[in-house]
């Protein structure tokens, strides 16, 4: 195993990646609309949840069948599930505000509740105000709710070429690699918890990535850290 040492800079300028042109005559906001959905479908399928094919293989022209020319926001909630466990059911929620304030948040969490749900991601159309931002952190003991701005989704960060292949271990693949190379957490280099990539797979403190690079000596350099 590698340790890499080096800050991981790899995915901090999501904004170099070109946005795919878009056939089929969508507006301008049904187009910006439809490639944020495609990225969340992919983001979730690489969490590991199981993603309906259609949604995987969403084109233009099937967006536009599914929602409308004009489709709206409440209709794009996702609810999706792991296929090991039940419990793990996570809701994608599209508010129509363009700077999400307090309410809002009250009703998904209310619908969470009546679901038995405990995750959510909120796509934002703009951003969030300091109310709702504060709201949601004291309610991280009962619910885990992430968020992202439609801008930050536009295009998948994880397709750019310059960004490594992203593995996110399970708990007992962390205890392995701690026991076969005799180490602590602590001696493990680290990735931020505000770090795009870490958001997009949706890393908690203490999770670790496993991070393959291509190398032109070894043919792959592999890398692990943990985020903080």
């Amino acid at each position: 195993m590698e340790i890499d040492s080096e800050p991981q800079e790899d995915a901090q300028q999501p904004e170099a990646v070109s946005a795919p042109s878009l056939r089929g005559g969508l507006s301008p906001e049904t187009s910006r609309m439809f490639r944020v959905y495609k990225t969340v479908s992919s983001m979730l399928t690489k969490r590991g949840y199981m993603v309906p094919k259609d949604m995987r293989e969403m084109t233009p022209d099937k967006f536009v069948e599914k929602f409308g020319e004009r489709p709206t926001r409440q209709d794009l909630t996702i609810l999706v599930e792991k296929p090991d466990d039940e419990t793990s059911q996570l809701f994608v929620f599209f508010p129509e505000e363009e700077k999400l304030g307090v309410k809002p948040i009250k009703v998904y969490t209310d619908r969470m509740k009546e679901e038995n749900v405990f995750g959510a991601i909120l796509i934002l159309r703009v951003d969030i105000t300091p109310f709702a931002k504060q709201a949601v952190q004291e309610m991280s003991d009962s619910f885990r709710i992430e968020h992202f701005k439609e801008s930050e989704l536009l295009v998948d960060i994880t397709e750019h070429t310059l960004v490594p292949e992203h593995v996110v271990l399970s708990q007992n693949e962390k205890m392995e690699l701690i026991k076969r190379y005799k180490m602590k957490e602590t001696q493990l280099p680290r990735i931020q918890l505000n770090d795009p990539v870490a958001r997009y797979y949706g890393m908690k403190r203490g999770h670790v990535v496993k991070i393959t690079r291509p190398s032109e000596t070894a043919g792959r350099y592999i890398t692990y850290r943990i985020c903080m």
